[in-house]
């Protein structure tokens, strides 16, 4: 029912001793509740006044407004430390993602992610606050209650006791029952997450190669296995609710029997039965109130375990190694690496060499192991077997800290951050001056759009804030590196894959003088890119079939030269 993970959590021993001491008090506040509550009616029905119930009427109200005042203190400090504990998870589960880099978000599926770490994390963030209180009330309040039932009347209480365990095995039955039920509508859940955010992400391309209905058919059909997945375990809590509001009511109603026989019969006073009959049901409410929110706690069973699941994924080994600063001088080699991806061996035997401040473009059609090798490159996958070496230097793979001080990465998708135009602008040099902002705008051609804002470099934009389109975002990632003139190594992983021609070769001229003083890794599968390498990397099937000049590759009708041909050539060559 509890997850472990919980009892790792910090400071957890010192809040369940918290709570425990808690609900030590208020079962002895429900307990006085129904004393004095007793004692009044009892009171009242043997004729006496009003005013001499006074004493006990006003213990009834104190000990009614304590239980309540606990519940209270309760909450605020389960919410707290929910509230804290969440925090603290997101921060471990996006450290641990950017550690892990692209793989394990390849594995897990982009949208599952994103959900994991935005309506996950707010799941467990509940099954805390709710698990937490339901589990110490009912380990402790029942049994409070039962000992002071049978100091009352000893038959009652027995009856109480005979019934709580058939409840708890009940309880148990119903609940692996919900758990499977619950475990098939998370991983419906996120499927669907994954379909949806794949599906947009290409709803462009979908639409070019009219398929866009059929994936909404398909979206629409995954969708409905996610809404019958609910319903099936909706139906299981609500039968289990109502099977265990029916034997609670059933166990109070043989207790009011039997009270009610014994009364009549004269062999029990009115006060201690009385007393007896209102506890039953405080007895009971603990584990009423735990299963009627178990349901709503698996969820965030679910996506804690999710969560822990990535947390305890084991880390690429970083061996740190002091590298120098980028140079005219510095080479980077690959010999004989080899990368593992799944059950695939891709760029097996690889081997390259980059010098100086080359402009080397990385080119292959969509799966050819472009992105692989840009992800090698920025430190982002280990290579599985090989020799990397760093300006002369040895070192395990590329997740050195030294050599990400000195990359400039742009994606397909660079992200815009909802923040003004300036912080978007200065994310890698937030001490930028005015003027060498205004002048990274001119470079890049941002001109139109900053004299379309109507606050300038104060302007919101990014997420609900000012749209941005494709190019404007290029642009925006173009003069974040054109502000930092310390970075030495620009990775591009195809940053003109989803802009129009048009677009694209507009922002080749302002890309190209970036270019300069830099060593240049640029995968592409626009052929118009690589008559400004120096160096052609060509791919195919995760191989490397060809490295050389661009001119020289095309001279020996390889499979560049292949490749050109069966694209129909590209543009301004």
């Amino acid at each position: 029912m509890v997850d472990k993970a919980i009892m790792r959590l910090s400071g957890i021993q010192k809040l369940m001793g918290l709570l425990a001491g808690l609900d030590v008090l208020q079962a002895f506040f429900i307990i006085g509740q129904a004393y004095y509550l007793s004692s009044a009616i009892t009171g009242l029905w043997s004729g006496e006044s009003l005013t001499t119930q006074g004493p006990a009427i006003g213990l009834f109200v104190l000990c009614y407004l304590g239980r309540h005042l606990i519940n209270y203190f309760k909450d605020e400090r389960l919410d707290s430390y929910a509230a804290t504990q969440a925090r603290l998870l997101r921060r471990q589960l996006l450290t641990k993602l950017f550690k892990l880099g692209p793989q394990i978000v390849q594995e897990e599926g982009t949208g599952n992610v994103i959900t994991m770490a935005l309506d996950g994390v707010s799941q467990v963030e509940n099954y805390l606050h709710l698990i937490l209180n339901k589990m110490v009330n009912m380990s402790i309040i029942p049994w409070i209650i039962l000992a002071f039932v049978f100091y009352l009347d000893w038959q009652s209480g027995l009856v109480l006791l005979i019934v709580f365990p058939l409840i708890i095995i009940f309880m148990i039955i119903l609940g692996y029952t919900a758990k499977a039920k619950a475990d098939r509508q998370y991983e419906s859940y996120q499927r669907l997450s994954n379909h949806f955010l794949d599906s947009l992400r290409g709803i462009d391309t979908l639409k070019f190669f009219g398929l866009s209905k059929r994936y909404a058919q398909s979206i629409y059909r995954t969708s409905e296995s996610f809404r019958k997945a609910t319903m099936s375990t909706l139906r299981i809590a609500i039968l289990s609710t109502f099977a265990l509001d029916f034997f609670t009511t059933l166990s109070i109603a043989v207790v009011a029997v039997l009270l009610g026989l014994r009364l009549i019969d004269g062999r029990m006073e009115l006060f201690p039965a009385l007393t007896a009959l209102i506890l039953a049901p405080e007895y009971f409410l603990p584990v009423r109130d735990f299963a009627n929110d178990y349901h709503a706690t698996l969820d965030g069973k679910n996506a804690m375990q999710a969560i822990q699941t990535i947390l305890t994924k084991e880390e690429i080994k970083k061996e740190q190694v002091k590298l120098p600063t980028w140079s005219a001088d510095s080479v980077l080699e690959l010999n004989n690496v080899g990368m593992a991806y799944g059950q695939k061996e891709i760029l097996a035997g690889t081997n390259l060499k980059f010098k100086g401040y080359q402009k080397v473009g990385i080119i292959g059609m969509s799966g050819s192991g472009k992105s692989t090798l840009i992800n090698l490159l920025s430190g982002f996958l280990p290579a599985k077997e090989g020799q990397i070496k760093l300006a002369g230097q040895e070192v395990a793979n590329f997740d050195q800290a030294d050599w990400k001080k000195q990359l400039l990465y742009i994606p397909q998708n660079p992200y815009v951050f909802e923040g003004s135009l300036r912080e978007n602008l200065t994310f890698y040099t937030p001490n930028a001056s005015e003027a060498d902002i205004l002048e990274a705008i001119k470079v890049v051609g941002l001109d139109e759009l900053l004299a379309e804002l109507p606050q300038g470099l104060e302007t919101k934009i990014g997420n609900g804030a000012r749209a941005l389109s494709g190019g404007q975002a290029q642009r925006i990632a173009l003069a974040r590196a054109f502000l930092d003139k310390q970075r030495r190594v620009m990775i591009f992983d195809e940053p003109t894959a989803h802009l129009d021609i048009e677009t694209e070769l507009e922002l080749k001229e302002k890309m190209l003088p970036l270019m300069a003083n830099r060593l240049v890794l640029f995968a592409t599968h626009r052929l118009h890119w690589l008559n400004q390498m120096d160096l052609v990397v060509v791919l195919n099937e995760g191989q490397v079939v060809e490295v050389g000049p661009y001119a020289e590759l095309l001279a020996k009708k390889g499979y560049l030269y292949q490749l050109k041909n069966e694209m129909g050539g590209g543009v301004n060559e």
